[in-house]
């Protein structure tokens, strides 16, 4: 970590665990062997991937071959939208309005191709009303996708009973958890989801590397062609050493989750009041209770949020999602707040490294900042 900085980005993305790197190492040089390859070094390396894949679905309680590996969550995001539109007859799929673009430009490209698309609204404290769900189908609605949880203010979303709603019309529903896995449990059997993505870089686990869920039964079509890997549905070399290091870092969440929870709303809580008591025209965005143990997303009323982090440039948060932190957000453009709270939002997202220290030393850094000048 760079030196007197202090990282309040873990959103934007995670460092990889020293146990991880290890396990990349590993299979990046002692077990180097294509898992694809007949002979018996091949073979221990496909044995190798097939327990590595049981350690990614034992975190979603999912099962092994229900695991399809990816390069990231863009990629299982683009799997899950095209693989189920490619299986179909031209129909009409749901969004949320404040999807990542991941999910959203597919959206646009799949209106462009002649499938139906429409957006659901969120309120505005940033939640999907299942009821909106029910009033935007049709009859020939093939997909609803929406987040598990907003990259950039944390909501959890009542997926479980959209799910219900999708499931009750035989329409497949797909979320994006590539915020949530890690933070929160993600039960895919409880959720009733037919796809779910996820993003090795956003729990500990290094870039390039993401798995998308597809539910046994849920049929949709691959994307890349090639040599067949993946049960057909993700052509390519399997890159062994990101996908051991994936595994390893599911193995490490699933220990620690619990307790990691825990302690990061307590962190998370104790930044809010500290910031409150120097900022009393803070807003808050979310429910603290239905939002990510880790994330806390503000608006300094008043300010601008990028002059802030700009001026406080020992501290690494955000003004938004870091894909599109320089462009203005539509997830802040989609929750129809004023110009005023949208113009002065902070995004604080805390993770394994993060102190109380850290926070502490945070809550100094503003109160220098304000004073005298709130």
């Amino acid at each position: 970590m760079i030196k007197d900085i202090i990282y309040l980005d873990y959103n934007a993305t995670t460092p990889t665990l020293p146990e991880v790197i290890e396990e990349f190492k590993l299979y990046s040089g002692e077990y180097f062997a294509n898992p694809s390859s007949a002979h018996k070094f091949g073979k221990f390396v496909k044995g190798k991937l097939e327990g590595f894949r049981k350690k990614v679905a034992d975190l979603i309680n999912a099962e092994p071959e229900e695991i399809i590996f990816t390069s990231g969550g863009t990629e299982a995001n683009h799997l899950a939208l095209f693989g189920i539109a490619l299986s179909k007859e031209k129909g009409h799929i749901l969004v949320s309005s404040f999807e990542h673009p991941s999910v959203l430009k597919p959206a646009v490209k799949l209106l462009e191709l002649g499938f139906q698309i429409d957006f659901i609204p969120i309120n505005p404290q940033g939640y999907v009303d299942p009821d909106e769900v029910k009033r935007h189908l049709k009859s020939n609605t093939i997909l609803v996708s929406v987040m598990m949880a907003n990259n950039e203010i944390g909501t959890i979303q009542p997926i479980k009973e959209i799910a219900e709603i999708c499931k009750e019309r035989e329409i497949y529903f797909h979320t994006d958890a590539c915020q949530a896995v890690g933070k929160i449990v993600v039960d895919v059997k409880e959720i009733g989801c037919s796809l779910l993505s996820m993003a090795g870089h956003k729990m500990y686990a290094p870039k390039g590397i993401g798995a998308l869920f597809v539910k046994k039964g849920v049929k949709i079509e691959p994307i890349f062609l090639g040599g067949g890997q993946e049960r057909g549905l993700r052509a390519g070399t399997e890159p062994i050493p990101l996908i051991a290091a994936l595994a390893k870092a599911c193995e490490i969440i699933k220990r620690d989750l619990t307790g990691e929870k825990e302690r990061l709303i307590f962190l998370r809580e104790k930044l809010y009041q500290g910031l409150k008591e120097i900022y009393p025209g803070l807003y808050r965005y979310g429910i603290p209770e239905k939002t990510l143990p880790n994330t806390l997303t503000v608006s300094f009323i008043g300010k601008n949020g990028a002059k802030i982090l700009s001026d406080l440039s020992q501290i690494c948060a955000s003004t938004g999602a870091a894909c599109h932190d320089r462009k203005g957000s539509h997830t802040l453009l989609a929750l129809k707040v004023s110009p005023e709270i949208t113009e002065g939002t902070v995004r604080f997202s805390l993770g394994r490294y993060t102190s109380l220290d850290e926070i502490e030393k945070t809550l100094e850094i503003f109160s220098e900042y304000f004073k005298g000048n709130v």
